[in-house]
């Protein structure tokens, strides 16, 4: 085949390239090049990657809607999160993103604002649309029937050939990306408690939620090491988001004046938490200590740098979009993470 195929000549621009072209520069059948280039078993990764670096120096862009019509799926999976604009999430996607780009899948992104029913509609549309894997990233939800119909979809959909995989989420048959919300909750608090702080308040999200519970979890188990009951630390629950810390700190500060400090449960929370004892005119750290969860991107550039627990995000979501994209398993797989704590300036030696 002529290097001059495609290029545009007198009578106008060439046809783009098309899959048969890539499977003759390829030296291989039309069948391996659909299979290379769409993931499918049977080429080895040398033969594959030979084949993707030929369809990308050729221009060669596949026609999903094409794909779909033929009653296949499509080179695209849907990432379901809560809300993109949350950093936690918009960290998680940019993994996911990535990975999907290294592989030549692309990913579609929708967010449910925590609502079961939302979770759902949301997979039954990305089935509609012949996504090729689902991510689900987020919480799962302690009363398991909240979670049963995203459940029993995402099962129908691995039945008939999907992947999916989540991140967060305990209860799901599925593979599954787990951060280590416990380890991270009894570190920071047992870093609190070593700076000598004993009145203590928890900015907590919703209390139905499996990352709160986990995360309140090894936070008490700290409490305990210390010889402090869990009574004598409050729990305030509140939206999972700025202004949920906002209303929890102003609930702190009204009913329990005497705290040291305050260990919101995620990063944004801690935001609200800052925002609120700037306004009142209190010292951070020096009359009340503020942590956070989470370690988002900005947490190091807030006035003080927020002392808090790294997850490590954005690797999470890579290991979620490998795990479908790999071959499928046998059964469900683990990906534990591991946590890291970050002290900055937002935490100091308890007052008085």
């Amino acid at each position: 085949m002529s290097d001059d195929t495609h290029r545009e000549g007198p009578a106008g621009p060439a046809r783009p390239p098309r899959l048969v072209d890539v499977a003759q520069r390829a030296g291989v059948s039309l069948a391996t090049a659909s299979r290379a280039l769409r993931g499918r078993e049977g080429v080895s990764p040398e033969l594959a990657a030979h084949v993707r670096s030929v369809a990308a120096g050729m221009g060669y862009v596949a026609n999903p809607h094409a794909t779909t019509l033929a009653g296949g799926v499509t080179r695209v999976a849907g990432l379901i999160v809560y809300e993109i604009g949350d950093p936690y999430f918009s960290e998680i996607a940019s993994g996911a993103l990535r990975v999907a780009g290294e592989n030549g899948w692309s990913v579609q992104i929708c967010h449910t604002e925590r609502a079961p029913h939302a979770e759902l509609a949301q997979i039954r549309l990305l089935r509609a649309h012949r996504v090729g894997a689902i991510v689900m990233a987020g919480s799962g939800y302690v009363d398991r029937t909240d979670e049963a119909g995203a459940h029993r979809e995402l099962l129908d959909f691995q039945d008939a050939g999907g992947r999916v995989a989540v991140i967060g989420r305990h209860h799901l048959r599925c593979d599954a990306v787990l951060p280590d919300n416990r380890g991270g909750g009894e570190a920071v608090a047992g870093h609190l408690l070593a700076l000598g702080h004993r009145r203590i308040a928890i900015a907590a999200g919703p209390e139905h939620l499996t990352t709160v519970q986990d995360r309140l979890a090894g936070v008490r188990h700290a409490l305990a090491l210390a010889g402090l009951g869990t009574a004598a630390v409050p729990v305030v629950s509140a939206d999972f988001t700025r202004e949920g810390g906002r209303d929890s700190a102003e609930r702190i500060l009204r009913d329990h004046p005497g705290t040291t400090a305050v260990l919101a449960l995620n990063d944004t929370m801690a935001t609200g938490v800052l925002s609120v004892l700037r306004e009142r005119g209190i010292d951070v750290p020096g009359r009340m200590s503020v942590a956070g969860f989470d370690d988002v991107q900005v947490a190091q550039d807030l006035a003080p740098a927020l002392t808090t627990v790294a997850l490590p995000m954005a690797d999470m979501g890579a290991a979620a979009l490998r795990l479908v994209l790999g071959p499928a398993p046998a059964r469900p797989r683990r990906r534990t993470t591991g946590h890291r704590l970050m002290v900055r300036d937002s935490t100091g030696p308890a007052p008085g």
